[in-house]
């Protein structure tokens, strides 16, 4: 913004030996925004259907060096998402006009800029706004009130979804509750929107795939669900070095749940494969679990210009779908 280490319990070993394609007998639904139905009818590249079985969107993050130094305006983002990349779906960041929540005339433009290009706008990941796993009651109320700008914002542009963080202080029971207690209270203001509530593993507990899903669960709220992100497992780090949830078992873990998926991206080989994630595996996991709606391209590599790694990233993802 979104590898491995020895698991603890029979479940979560249950669970790697069975991440990938096999993984359908697990989890055979997946959470959809209201009147898109997963579809795991096509195999992992079956050209034989309709359409491709996911379509592929630009998170606004992958453009975070322009747009934070001024070379790209935060209102152009549609039109280089499809001019420059080809790309009709979009991720807003919050962080890029976040002092417009509640600008009618910002969102207006913002809206306006997106159609004119075809470009459907799909979520807005907000940070920034406050701890949803705060252990404070007073903190945890006024981020959930943060929140419901946002909520309104993306309603307003026609996306499915904003994107949170479940992030708190306490023991990882205390931050699961309080977590679940703020999703589910953020979930029913955003029912009436039609706007879903998703986590993003994104550091910290969240950053342990059982553990979202759990505090998922535990929000029971259709409206509740997850962002998948391919890179975003790293639980810790210190001077022996980082701790990391293993990235598959951790998607599978989220996938029932995924409202949207972060198709991260690091490096690329000559051949154009991604040089930290097994992409054919990692998609195998995706597909497995039914979903069928956008991946979004998300490069936040180094080596690369973001103009050549948001490319790279899009060519790998049609490649293997």
């Amino acid at each position: 913004m979104k590898n491995s280490r020895p698991l603890r319990t029979t479940r979560r070993r249950f669970l790697a030996g069975t991440a990938g394609l096999g993984a359908a007998a697990l989890f055979p639904t997946v959470g959809c925004k209201s009147g898109e139905t997963p579809g795991a009818s096509a195999q992992l590249g079956d050209s034989t259907s309709e359409r491709p079985w996911f379509r592929i969107s630009l998170a606004q993050w992958s453009l975070h060096r322009v747009l934070y130094s001024g070379e790209m305006d935060a209102l152009d983002f549609a039109k280089a998402a499809r001019q420059d990349y080809g790309i009709e779906g979009v991720e807003y960041v919050n962080s890029f006009f976040k002092e417009h929540a509640r600008d009618h005339d910002y969102l207006t433009q913002l809206q306006t800029r997106a159609a004119d290009q075809g470009v459907r706008s799909l979520l807005i990941m907000v940070d920034g706004e406050g701890n949803l796993g705060a252990a404070d009651d007073r903190q945890r109320a006024q981020a959930v009130e943060n929140h419901h700008q946002w909520i309104e914002a993306a309603a307003f542009l026609g996306c499915h979804s904003i994107r949170v963080n479940a992030g708190g202080e306490g023991t990882r029971e205390e931050v699961a509750r309080h977590a679940a207690e703020s999703l589910h209270a953020l979930a029913t203001y955003g029912a009436p929107h039609s706007i879903s509530v998703i986590v993003e593993n994104h550091g910290g507990y969240s950053s342990d795939g059982a553990w979202l899903a759990g505090v998922i669960q535990r929000a029971d709220h259709p409206g509740a669900g997850t962002l998948p992100d391919f890179g975003n497992f790293r639980l810790s780090g210190g001077p022996d070095g980082d701790v990391w949830y293993d990235r598959y078992q951790g998607v599978a873990e989220l996938m029932p749940f995924a409202k949207a998926v972060s198709a991260k991206t690091y490096d690329f080989d000559a051949e154009g494969n991604e040089t930290t994630i097994d992409y054919a595996r990692m998609l195998g996991i995706v597909k497995a679990a039914g979903y069928d709606q956008w991946l979004g391209v998300e490069y936040e590599g180094g080596r690369l210009s973001e103009p050549e790694g948001i490319r790279a990233t899009k060519a790998l993802l049609e490649r293997l779908r």
